[in-house]
């Protein structure tokens, strides 16, 4: 187990700039999730991190050890792949034990870790069986057992869970997650599955176009988005982004837009000095609203009331996510329970003004 360092990190195909710059630390025994859309560098940034890809510029640590150059088989990593990568022609016993047959490992000592192994991830009883007489959940099991058989410094993760079924998927990151916890290995996940990331990460690294823009606990990023990416990548349903104008009356800031008028709390005044007079997004995320007179706000200290008529309503048995047209906004309120509010209803929506985002309409930063 070690530190992982990744500085300035660039990776280029030809003129295609694939990672931008990269700077990371990932603490020891830290499980951390590379988190963005298809094509944002995640997976181009693990092969650097594994060494099938060099990088352009910059320099990848393994605690003091530069291993920038060092081949794969020198970095003492493992990796889990989407498509299992398990050998058909060999049995489970034979998939597991074969990093160590290539490492020589004594006779004795490969029968004990691949038995330790296979009892961490509760196949021990399918040994004898070959890949094709296994279910996706099982080999996919298959496939991490080979990969921590070794007891590698790092263990690298490239959507393992994509090509499960969802009820599976949702056991396997629990129990992928309580493996890592186990073991201290220091683990690397790419994904593009919020939910994955929120429950499994320590730590989650958001990339977009080949650039890093946010690290942190799962929950401080989705409360606290560093930018409108962010902000609207994370969470479902995603956060509600309305234009709005900062203005100041005389008792105090406002957020003026199309069907709405919220007062802020005078302390918000300081952070909002900037923007007087000006366009921003404002940003809302479902939860953080609810419909006067059907359900409450919670623990909220500040708050405002916006009104609309009810455009559409999701019952989901759990939830029920209202759509709401304020405006010329559709905003969804997520309110729990089932609320059979019809549609038409004229309605009042309280907002807690604790868990709203301002963002800079041209660099898309959060101000608040």
């Amino acid at each position: 187990m070690v530190e992982v360092k990744l500085e300035n990190v660039t990776k280029r195909f030809g003129n295609f700039e694939a990672v931008k710059g990269l700077n990371l630390n990932v603490k020891n025994g830290e499980f951390l999730v590379l988190l963005g859309p298809s094509g944002c560098g995640k997976t181009t940034t693990l092969r650097m991190i594994s060494g099938l890809e060099t990088p352009t510029e910059g320099k990848i640590y393994f605690g003091e050890r530069d291993v920038t150059y060092l081949p794969p088989k020198d970095r003492n990593i493992s990796m889990v792949f989407q498509s299992y990568a398990v050998w058909p022609h060999m049995t489970v016993y034979e998939n597991i034990a074969f990093p160590l047959r290539v490492k020589k490992y004594p006779k004795d000592e490969i029968e004990k870790r691949v038995r330790w192994a296979a009892e961490l991830l509760q196949i021990e009883g399918l040994l004898d069986r070959y890949p094709g007489q296994l279910s996706g959940g099982q080999r996919q099991r298959v496939a991490v057992a080979r990969a921590i058989v070794v007891e590698p410094d790092v263990l690298l993760m490239d959507e393992p869970l994509s090509n499960l079924d969802a009820k599976l998927r949702v056991m396997m990151r629990a129990e992928l997650k309580k493996l890592q916890t186990k073991l201290k290995v220091t683990t690397i996940y790419v994904t593009h599955d919020q939910v994955e990331a929120m429950t499994m990460g320590d730590q989650i690294a958001v990339m977009n176009q080949g650039r890093l823009l946010q690290v942190g606990p799962p929950t401080e990023v989705y409360l606290k988005p560093n930018s409108l990416f962010v902000a609207t990548f994370i969470g479902a349903p995603e956060m509600n982004i309305v234009d709005a104008t900062v203005v100041e009356k005389e008792d105090g800031p406002y957020l003026e837009g199309s069907g709405f008028s919220l007062k802020l709390p005078e302390d918000f005044k300081g952070l909002l000095k900037d923007y007087m007079g000006k366009e921003v997004y404002l940003g809302i995320r479902p939860e953080h609203m609810t419909v006067k007179g059907v359900s409450t706000l919670e623990h909220v200290s500040k708050s405002a009331e916006m009104e609309g008529v009810v455009d559409f309503v999701e019952a989901l048995g759990t939830d029920t996510i209202i759509h709401v047209k304020v405006g010329d906004n559709l905003i969804k309120v997520k309110l729990p329970g089932h609320i059979p509010l019809p549609v038409g209803d004229k309605i009042k929506i309280e907002v807690d003004l604790d868990n709203i985002h301002v963002f800079d309409k041209k660099t898309e930063k959060a101000v608040i």
